[in-house]
């Protein structure tokens, strides 16, 4: 049991930092926040939908479009680290606004990907599957979703609870992380090609 634990674990907490479920709720938030509840909750659950449907078809076609286009494992775990890095840089930074994509239809565009479904998460999807397996990743990308699920159901609530500053911190600690996984994926992809 504690075997399984911990292989859950190693998946759950790369998808979490790629996710970033506090920034992305932050980021919903300043999407919608000039959207009614309804509207902004219905875009919020096609935005997850969305970022499920990719994910799970990168889990599964990954490899086969790896073959078709003739690149390695390795080749994108230093592009995506390169721009899990740029994007690490920019939050961390606060370069570029995060509202440039606000109206009522941002959903699919750019909640879903790339926001959701994002370099971070197709980069981390694809390597877990081949350290812990296809289920483990499932099941902790499944988990992760839930979790952004519940957030975005709860995202004014948690912003009168955290504030604005305190979601800029952890937001930006996130960012952080997801700057040394990225460092990370470039240093095991130069090794390994």
């Amino acid at each position: 049991m504690r075997h399984l634990a911990e292989q859950f674990l190693v998946a759950f907490i790369p998808i979490f930092v790629a996710i970033d479920p506090i920034g992305l709720v932050a980021i919903f938030l300043g999407l919608g926040g000039r959207v009614e509840l309804k509207r902004r909750r219905y875009e919020g659950t096609l935005g997850l939908l969305t970022g499920l449907a990719i994910s799970v078809g990168f889990i599964f076609l990954g490899r086969l479009i790896f073959r078709a286009l003739g690149i390695t494992v390795a080749d994108f775990q230093v592009a995506g680290g390169l721009i899990l890095l740029g994007i690490a840089v920019r939050e961390l930074l606060d370069l570029g606004s995060r509202d440039r994509y606000a109206g009522e239809d941002f959903g699919v565009v750019p909640l879903g990907m790339p926001l959701i479904a994002g370099p971070a998460l197709l980069t981390a999807l694809l390597i877990l599957v081949d350290t812990v397996g296809v289920m483990f990743t499932l099941a902790a990308l499944v988990v992760n979703l839930f979790l952004v699920w519940v957030g975005f159901r709860n995202a004014d609530l948690f912003m009168r609870w955290v504030g604005r500053r305190g979601m800029s911190g952890v937001s930006k600690l996130i960012s952080l992380l997801l700057a040394a996984i990225a460092v990370s994926l470039i240093r095991r992809g130069w090794q390994s090609a």
